[in-house]
C-alpha cells in the first residue's frame, strides 16, 4: 500500500449542471488532497521573509509587495520538504509578478530552488533560481518540460546537453492553449460541448488578471506537474535544482500578490490503513496477482457450478480454488504495466453448448472454448483496431443475444458476430457520425420505447424505429459527465441506466471522470410535449465538497449496477482504480486508498428528486478495475461482486440472504437519518 494522499487536481464544478459554483468563481474550486497546513490566519508565525519585499497577514491572507528596484522578495516556510503538494488561492494585482518557490535549499552561497511564476502577459513557467544570501535573484534558468507521457521520474540528461531546449515549460506549450499568462487549460467556456455534439460540461481554465486564480502542483523525485484554474500549468525536470527545502512565496514588480487558502501536504508520508470489509460480504480473494481489470462469469466446464475467468484463468467453482490458463501471459507491474484485458464477457458465441470469453478492449479477441480439452483456447481476433477503454455488453436490437458497444474514432458503435462464423470479423454497426468518448458507457430504455439507447458522457443516441442497423441514431446532447482534469479526457465507467425514485421514467447513474472525482445521478423530466432532459444530482465530488455519507475517492474507473440488498431497485457499485495511470501522479488521489463501495439506491420522497444514496464500504484494499461484475455465484438469491484489479482477483460473498430492507438497507438509511 502506498501513499494515503491526493496528488494535484483541481475540481471545477458547473453551477447550471452541478448546482455549486459558477463559471468564473475559483472559490468553487476543488481539493484533490487532505493537507497537513492550511494557512487561515493574520499572523506570519511560521513564516521568514527574505530579499526585497514586505510582507503582511490578514483576514486568512498573505499579501506581499515588492521593494522599488529590488529583484524581488520571498516568504518562507519553516517546514521543509523533498516531495511536496500544494493548493492556493492567489491575486497578482498590477504589473507584479508572483510565484512559488519549491526546495529552496541552502548552499554556501545562498538558495537555489524551483520557481513557478505567473505574471499577466508572460505564460506561466518553472525556471530554476539561484539566489544569494540575503534572497537577491541571480540567475533564472527554464526547466525543461516534464515528459508528456506517463511516468514518475524523468530520465536525466547527458551531461553534455543543455539544461533546457527551448523551454517548453510555460503554460501553452505543446498540449496547452498558449493564451498570454494563461494556464494551458482545455477548458474553454463553461459547458462548451465537445465534439461539436454535445458533450461532457468543461470550465474556462483562462488566468484571470486582477482577480482570484487557483493554483496546485505536485513535486515528486525529479518531476514537476502544476494546474492553474483546473487547466495544465508548468511542468518541468529538477536537473540541479534544490532538493530539500521549504515552500516559498514571491513577489517582484509594482502592484501585490495575495495568497490565500495556502494548504500543502508532505508527499513523502505513506499510509497503510487498517483493512476494513463490511459485515455484510465476506471477501475470498483467488488471485494474488495482477493480470486483469475485469472478470466475467459462466460455467465454463459445464459441471454445473458458476465459474470465473480473470485474465488469462479460469477459477472453477464452487470453490474457487482451481485454475487453468486459457491463454498465456506474465503477471504485471503495477507500477510499470498496463493490463490487455480491461473488459472481459462470456457468453456461447459459436452455439455448441460451451461458453466462451470475449475480451475487449484494446481490440476485440473471441477465445474458443475447447469443450473440456486440457489445453489452452484458441484466439481469434474479431473487432480489428483499438477501441474505447470501456465497453458494454448487451442485446442492443433485441435479438436475444449481446453485442459489443464501444466508441472508436470518434464515433459510437457496437458489433456482433458474423452469423456465419462468429470466429470471423465481426460485423459493426456505427450508429454515430461524433460523440465517441474512451471512458463512459452504458445501455438502457431513457425514452421508454422498448428499444435500448446508447449513453455516453456526451448524450444519449436513440435507437429508431426502423432498426438498431439502419443507420446513425437520433442524438440528444446531455453532459453525463464533466472534461476530465490534467487534460485528461471525461467520462467515467460503466453507466447505469434505471428508474431512481421510481416515478416511471429511466434515470442514469455514473461516475463523471475515470480519471478525476465525481459521482452523480442525473434525474429524468419530461415537458408537456414529452421533451426529455435531466436534472443532475451529485452524490459525491472532491474534498472540498460535503459529500453523501462523508466518501470522498477519486479514479471511479470501474462500476456497475445490481440489486444488492435484495428490494429490487438496482444500487450502484464502484470504486477506485489504483495506478489507474500507473504510479506516475498523473491521476489525482494516486496514493489514496484503493476501496469498492455499493452506493444502495434509497427512495426517499423528502430527498432531491426524490431518492438518495447511501454508502456502504465493501473493502479499503482491493479497488476496481475497468469493470465490476455483480453474479449469484453459489445461486442463494443475491448478487455477489467480482473485482479483478492490480492487487489481485477478488470475491465478496454477499450474506444478506436476500433479506432487503430488514438487513442492509435498513441499517444504512437509519444510520444515514440520524447524520
Amino acid at each position: 500500500m502506498k501513499r494515503f494522499l491526493s496528488t494535484v487536481l483541481l475540481v471545477s464544478l458547473v453551477a447550471l449542471a452541478f448546482g455549486q459554483a459558477a463559471p468564473g468563481d475559483i472559490n468553487g474550486r476543488g481539493l484533490s488532497f487532505i493537507p497537513d497546513y492550511t494557512f487561515k490566519g493574520s499572523s506570519l508565525t511560521g513564516w521568514k521573509s527574505m530579499g526585497g519585499a514586505t510582507w503582511r497577514a490578514e483576514n486568512g491572507e498573505i499579501i506581499g509587495t515588492a521593494t522599488p528596484g529590488s529583484t524581488g522578495g520571498w516568504l518562507l516556510s519553516d517546514k521543509s520538504f523533498q516531495d511536496v503538494t500544494f493548493n492556493t488561492l492567489f491575486k497578482i494585482i498590477g504589473e507584479s509578478e508572483g510565484g512559488i518557490l519549491l526546495r529552496a535549499e541552502k548552499t554556501p552561497e545562498g538558495i537555489k530552488g524551483i520557481l513557478l511564476s505567473v505574471k499577466d502577459g508572460v505564460p506561466a513557467a518553472a525556471y530554476r533560481v539561484v539566489l544569494d544570501a540575503q534572497g537577491k535573484e541571480l540567475k533564472r534558468d527554464m526547466l525543461r518540460p516534464a515528459p508528456g507521457g506517463i511516468s514518475r521520474f524523468a530520465v536525466p540528461l547527458a551531461t553534455n546537453a543543455t539544461a533546457s531546449r527551448g523551454g517548453g515549460n510555460a503554460a501553452g506549450a505543446p498540449g496547452g492553449r498558449g493564451a498570454a499568462g494563461a494556464a494551458a487549460g482545455r477548458g474553454g467556456a463553461a459547458g462548451a460541448a465537445a465534439g461539436g455534439r454535445g458533450g461532457p460540461a468543461r470550465f474556462n481554465s483562462d488566468y484571470r488578471p486582477n482577480d482570484w486564480n487557483q493554483w496546485e502542483g505536485v513535486l515528486d523525485v525529479n518531476t514537476l506537474r502544476t494546474f492553474i484554474n483546473d487547466g495544465r500549468g508548468p511542468t518541468g525536470v529538477s536537473d540541479s535544482t534544490g532538493n530539500y527545502g521549504p515552500i516559498a512565496l514571491y513577489i517582484n514588480g509594482p502592484g501585490e500578490v495575495r495568497f490565500k487558502d495556502i494548504k500543502y501536504k508532505d508527499y513523502g508520508i505513506y499510509y497503510t490503513p487498517k483493512e476494513k470489509i463490511s459485515s455484510h460480504f465476506q471477501m475470498q480473494k483467488i488471485s494474488d496477482f495482477y493480470y486483469s481489470w475485469s472478470a466475467a462469469a459462466a460455467d465454463f466446464n459445464r459441471d454445473g457450478f458458476t465459474d470465473l475467468v480473470a485474465g488469462q484463468h479460469i477459477f472453477y467453482g464452487p470453490d474457487f480454488t482451481k485454475s487453468r490458463e486459457i491463454f498465456w501471459r506474465d503477471a504485471f507491474s503495477p507500477t510499470h504495466d498496463f493490463t490487455e484485458v480491461n473488459c472481459q464477457y462470456a457468453y456461447d458465441f459459436n452455439g455448441d453448448g460451451w461458453p466462451d470469453i470475449l475480451v475487449a478492449p484494446a481490440g476485440g479477441n473471441l477465445y474458443i472454448n475447447p469443450k473440456g480439452e486440457s489445453r489452452r483456447w484458441d484466439k481469434f481476433n474479431v473487432i480489428n483496431g483499438g477501441i474505447s477503454e470501456v465497453s458494454a455488453f448487451q442485446d442492443i436490437d433485441g435479438d436475444g443475444k449481446p453485442e459489443l458497444v464501444y466508441s472508436r474514432g470518434q464515433t459510437v458503435r457496437y458489433a456482433k458476430p458474423d452469423p456465419s462464423d462468429p470466429t470471423k470479423l465481426w460485423i459493426e454497426h456505427t450508429i454515430s457520425d461524433a460523440g465517441g468518448n474512451g471512458h463512459g458507457i452504458g445501455v438502457g430504455d431513457i425514452n421508454g420505447d422498448g428499444r435500448m439507447d446508447i449513453v455516453n458522457p456526451s448524450g444519449w443516441w436513440e435507437q429508431p424505429a426502423t432498426g438498431a442497423d439502419k443507420g446513425l441514431w437520433i442524438f440528444h446532447a446531455q453532459a453525463f459527465g464533466r472534461s476530465g482534469h490534467r487534460g485528461s479526457g471525461a467520462g467515467g465507467a460503466t453507466m447505469a441506466v434505471y428508474d431512481v425514485n421510481g416515478d416511471g421514467l429511466n434515470d442514469v447513474v455514473t461516475s463523471l471522470s475515470a480519471h478525476g472525482f465525481g459521482l452523480a445521478w442525473y434525474e429524468q423530466k419530461r415537458d408537456a410535449s414529452g421533451n426529455i432532459s435531466f436534472v443532475t444530482h451529485m452524490i459525491m465530488d472532491d474534498y472540498s465538497t460535503k459529500n453523501t455519507g462523508g466518501v470522498t475517492f477519486a479514479e471511479l474507473h470501474g462500476s456497475t449496477f445490481a440489486d444488492i440488498d435484495g428490494d429490487g431497485i438496482p444500487d450502484f457499485i464502484v470504486g477506485k482504480r489504483y495506478f489507474s495511470h500507473l504510479e506516475s501522479s498523473l491521476d489525482p488521489d494516486t496514493f489514496g486508498p484503493p476501496v469498492l463501495y455499493v452506493f444502495h439506491t434509497v427512495r426517499d420522497p423528502k430527498a432531491p428528486g426524490g431518492a438518495r444514496f447511501v454508502p456502504e464500504l465493501i473493502h479499503n484494499r482491493s479497488g476496481v478495475g475497468s469493470s465490476v461484475l455483480a453474479a449469484d455465484l453459489d445461486k442463494n438469491g443475491t448478487m455477489d461482486i467480482i473485482t479483478a484489479t492490480s492487487r489481485g482477483t477478488f470475491i465478496f460473498w454477499n450474506k444478506t440472504k436476500g433479506k432487503g430492507k430488514a438487513t442492509a438497507k435498513a441499517k444504512h438509511v437509519a444510520a444515514s437519518a440520524k447524520k
